[in-house]
């Protein structure tokens, strides 16, 4: 297997995962907690938050576990800028295995709590509130993912990038997607985490949105990329903190 194709699987099992564990919760939690959904969030949250700390150390030595297109396509931007980062290639091998996985990770969801393998979702989830919801978790996301990799604190990675959404769970009204491919993949479950087909769009475009706006803010924040190319981008987000000044 060559390198990419490495760097490609560990992105759709990363984001399969990911979703398996929003999708898969959220059941669980369903069967626990009727009736609470304030409780179910929690638990559904709490969750999500944990598996992506794991799934960040798992994959993120191999393909920076980005587990989300609009950071791949943020790291490629700032790369054409910088000289460093995803390159085009790589990008797109990125893309289509995110969304595979995605798709993947919600039929595995369903097979494990013996439902059928897609139920495509009725949950509309629309309205200026939600996708404003969306543009401030994604512009978040991508901030801190990249304000980390800019300053040399590949070590905090994990925990930073779980804690924030779980956190943004919380704080946004749209409970924080924040990434394409999950919302796709949670197209394919009418289960508590589920969002519409017909919502699925105006999340997307808020995400892209929210993307820029992050990108924007890293751009006046930390203008210069001070640390070598070896030791740059979010692709060694998670690589080993031994090894000094890697962001």
């Amino acid at each position: 297997m060559t390198a990419l194709a490495r760097r490609a699987l560990a992105e759709a099992v990363g984001t399969g995962l990911l979703v398996t564990s929003v999708i898969g919760s959220g059941i669980m939690a369903q069967g626990l907690s009727p009736g609470d959904v304030g409780l179910q969030l929690l638990e559904n949250s709490t969750a999500t938050a944990f598996a992506l700390i794991a799934l960040i150390l798992i994959m993120g030595p191999v393909s920076g576990a980005h587990f989300n297109p609009v950071v791949s396509l943020a790291d490629w931007l700032l790369g054409r800028r910088t000289g460093d980062g995803l390159d085009g290639r790589a990008l797109l091998a990125y893309l289509p295995a995110q969304i595979i996985g995605a798709i993947g990770g919600a039929v595995l969801a369903h097979l494990m709590f013996e439902l059928p393998a897609v139920t495509v979702s009725t949950h509309q989830r629309t309205g200026t509130g939600l996708w404003l919801g969306e543009i401030v978790a994604t512009a978040g996301l991508i901030a801190l993912i990249f304000a980390l990799a800019r300053t040399g604190r590949a070590a905090l990675a994990p925990p930073a990038v779980g804690a924030y959404i779980g956190a943004a769970y919380w704080f946004t009204s749209s409970t924080s997607f924040a990434n394409p491919a999950v919302a796709l993949g949670r197209t394919l479950t009418d289960t508590f985490a589920g969002i519409a087909p017909a919502s699925a769009p105006g999340f997307i475009a808020a995400q892209l949105a929210g993307a820029a706006l992050g990108l924007a803010l890293i751009r006046l924040l930390y203008p210069a990329q001070p640390i070598p190319r070896q030791a740059a981008g979010p692709e060694h987000l998670a690589a080993d903190p031994a090894t000094a000044a890697r962001p």
